[in-house]
Order: C-alpha cells, then structure tokens, then sequence
C-alpha cells in the first residue's frame, strides 16, 4: 500500500488542487447566485420586484385610441395599421396621464422612417425600402407622404 502511495503521488496531488478548487469555486457560486436563482428554470423570481421599481413609461395602444380618434383612423386605414403608435411617438404613459402637463415632441421624420425603410439586403423583399438619400432629394418624407398612412 504504502508503494502505491509512494509511486501514485504524482496523481494525488493533482487530485487536491482539483478539488481545492471545486470546493473555492462552489462557495463563491453560492455566495453569488441569489438562493431563488433556478426555481423556476434560468428564471430569477426576484427580478420581478426589480421590474415593479422602474415606472412605467408605455402607455399602451387603447390610451392613444381614447383621445387621438382621427389619427387611429387614418393609421387603421393605411400599412402602419399594426404599428403601434409608442414604436413611433416613444414612450407616453406621462401624456398619458396629465396630457396638458406632458406634451410630446413630434418625431424627427426623417430618422425615424429611415430607421425602417433604409434599403437593407436583411429585411424581407416585399417590405417598402428606399435608399433615402436617393429618394427623397433632401425632402422630408412627411412632405409627400402622411405617416399615419403612408399611401395618401
């Protein structure tokens, strides 16, 4: 026994180290993973507590509907029918709210069509695109085009 010892020692100090540092490593895993962490898959339960501290900020479709009827209509109408007016407008849920305190800025037209219908070899073929600088001549695109529906 004791040469197996002697001749295996090579192999037996690896062996220490190895679990030297499994055990380091399971006490700093357990000091940084929150107890929950798992619970429910790679879900974190108390993230929501976290989530529930941000204000809110999107108002949701149905307030812009409840004052803004015409633009609802004229948008309904049109190809940005299923964009929802915050993807444009931004975050309103303050206008929401109080709308004579909170009175949003319109968007700058020009970056914000160019965000989605900039010529780009990713996006499907039959989505509207348009190389910008080539199309409107330095225009901006609410001059010929109305953004609600784009098509009047």
């Amino acid at each position: 026994m004791r040469r197996w010892f002697r001749d295996s020692a090579h192999l037996i100090r690896p062996a220490l180290v190895l679990m030297a540092a499994l055990v380091v490593f399971l006490a700093i895993r357990t000091a940084i993973v929150p107890k929950a962490f798992g619970q429910y898959g790679h879900y974190r339960p108390g993230a929501l507590d976290l989530v529930r501290q941000h204000p809110i900020a999107f108002a949701g479709q149905d307030a812009c509907l409840m004052c803004h009827d015409d633009e609802a209509k004229a948008r309904a109408a049109g190809k940005h029918a299923h964009v929802a007016c915050e993807a444009c407008h931004g975050p309103l849920a303050q206008h929401a709210d109080d709308p004579s305190a909170h009175v949003p800025k319109l968007p700058e037209v020009a970056n914000l069509c160019r965000r989605c219908h900039e010529q780009d070899a990713a996006k499907p073929h039959n989505f509207p695109q348009v190389i910008t600088a080539e199309h409107s001549g330095g225009a901006a695109c609410n001059d010929c085009h109305k953004p609600h529906n784009p098509h009047l």
